[in-house]
């Protein structure tokens, strides 16, 4: 299996930002997380990627959560929440 060359091609970061979209509550935490100062988001997404790894979550899940490390991923995540969050 070959890595990801984007983060455009990971389906569980797609999927959770179709999630966010579809679902208030998902909407709601991913728009705080989103909208921290990117020294604290990055903090905030690393303890949360580790304690998935101490719980073992699936695989694709953290995988999805890790993309918000990234200060343009958070963004353009960011803007596509908040798009849809506008169309409701």
């Amino acid at each position: 299996m070959t890595s990801p060359k984007s983060v455009a091609e990971i389906e569980s970061f797609i999927g959770m930002l179709g999630a966010a979209c579809e679902n208030p509550a998902i909407n709601e935490r991913l728009s705080k997380l989103l909208e921290m100062p990117d020294e604290r988001r990055q903090a905030v997404v690393h303890a949360w990627v580790s304690d998935l790894i101490i719980a073992k979550a699936p695989a694709h899940f953290i995988q999805a959560i890790a993309c918000l490390m990234d200060d343009e991923v958070a963004e353009t995540a960011y803007m596509a929440i908040f798009n849809c969050e506008r169309k409701r």
